[in-house]
């Protein structure tokens, strides 16, 4: 069986590598995905924890992790081809829409 310590220095790795690809990454789509790994480093956690004390609600809450991050990928892909429809470009650095 393996122990919960590997797991848990994975979900930090895996963590790390978002973050990471978060903060050095410009482009907007690489950050969405970064999120999304981060996202999945905590579930890895969470299902690790669940398992260890043989309790479902670890896994439940998964499931819900899951649900807002499909969502919030939904919404974030609409607005990001929103964005490139005003203005052609993935860059975080070269859309200011938002400035007068």
């Amino acid at each position: 069986m393996v122990p919960l310590s590997w797991y848990i220095v994975l979900s930090a790795v895996v963590f790390s590598i978002g973050v990471v690809g978060f903060l050095i990454r410009r482009n907007i789509i690489i950050m969405l995905i970064s999120i999304e790994i981060m996202l999945n480093a905590v579930n890895i956690s969470l299902a690790a924890f669940s398992h260890y004390l043989q309790d479902i609600r670890g896994q439940i809450f998964v499931f819900f992790v899951i649900a807002v991050a499909a969502a919030e990928v939904a919404i974030g892909l609409a607005l990001i081809i929103a964005l490139f429809r005003n203005k052609p470009t993935l860059n975080v650095d070269e859309i200011n829409i938002m400035k007068w």
